[in-house]
C-alpha cells in the first residue's frame, strides 16, 4: 500500500480526533474556571477540596484516569464509548487549566477587586465582569500548551475503540504488516493538528493582548 493510502485511510480519523478535542477541552476549561474560581475566592474549605482535586488528577498517568473514569461514567450513564472518552477527557484536562486560570487570576491586580466593589458591584459581578475577561486573556499563551496536549492526549481514546487517527493507524499497521509508515502518517497528522491549533491561538492571543496590566 503506497504512502497516499496511508494518508487517507488514517486521516479519514481526524474528525473523530478533532471532535474529541472539541468536547474534552471547552468541557475543562468550563471546570477548571469554575474550580479556580472557588480556589481563589472560596473559603478555606473549597479551597482544600480544588486544591486536592488538582493534586490528584495531574498525579495519575491520564490513561489511568481515563479507564477509572470511563467505567464511572459509562456505568452510570449509557454513553458510548466516545462521549464517554471525551467527557472524561475533559475531567482529566480541569485540573491543569484550574492551574492555568488560577494564575492568570492571581496575576490581575487585586485592586480591580477592590474598585468594582467600591462602585457598588456585588462578588460575583466583579468576577464575571471585571476579573474573568482579563483572566481569560491572560490565560491565552499558557493554555495553548494544554490545547495541544489535549490534541495530543484524545489518542488515548483508541483503547475504548474509538476509530480516530491512533486507532485507525494500529488497525492498517497490524494489515499490511508496515508500522513505521502507519505510525508515521499518524504523527504527521497530529503534528499538523497541534501546529494548526497553536498558530490559531497565537493570532488570538495577538488580538485580545492587554498590553500592560494595571
Amino acid at each position: 500500500m503506497d504512502f497516499m493510502k496511508f494518508l487517507q485511510y488514517i486521516a479519514s480519523g481526524t474528525a473523530y480526533t478533532i471532535a474529541v478535542t472539541l468536547v474534552a477541552l471547552p468541557s475543562g476549561l468550563l471546570l477548571g474556571i469554575l474550580f479556580s474560581i472557588l480556589n481563589v475566592y472560596g473559603g478555606k474549605v473549597t479551597q482544600r477540596l480544588t486544591s486536592l482535586y488538582s493534586t490528584i488528577m495531574r498525579g495519575i498517568p491520564p490513561i489511568v484516569l481515563l479507564f477509572i473514569l470511563y467505567f464511572i461514567v459509562s456505568g452510570s450513564i449509557n454513553l458510548s464509548p466516545f462521549w464517554a472518552g471525551s467527557i472524561s477527557l475533559g475531567i482529566v484536562s480541569s485540573a491543569y487549566q484550574m492551574e492555568i486560570v488560577r494564575g492568570a487570576i492571581l496575576s490581575v491586580s487585586g485592586g480591580q477587586m477592590m474598585a468594582a466593589r467600591a462602585i457598588g458591584m456585588s462578588k460575583n459581578q466583579a468576577i464575571r465582569h471585571v476579573i474573568l475577561p482579563q483572566t481569560l486573556r491572560l490565560a491565552i499563551p499558557p493554555w495553548s500548551n494544554e490545547a495541544a496536549i489535549v490534541v495530543k492526549d484524545s489518542s488515548l481514546v483508541y483503547a475504548l475503540g474509538v476509530p480516530e487517527i491512533l486507532r485507525r493507524a494500529q488497525l492498517i499497521s497490524a494489515s499490511t504488516q508496515e508500522p513505521f509508515l502507519a505510525y508515521a502518517v499518524a504523527a504527521l497528522i497530529y503534528f499538523l493538528l497541534v501546529f494548526i491549533t497553536n498558530r490559531l491561538l497565537d493570532a488570538l492571543d495577538r488580538r485580545l493582548h492587554i498590553p500592560a496590566n494595571p
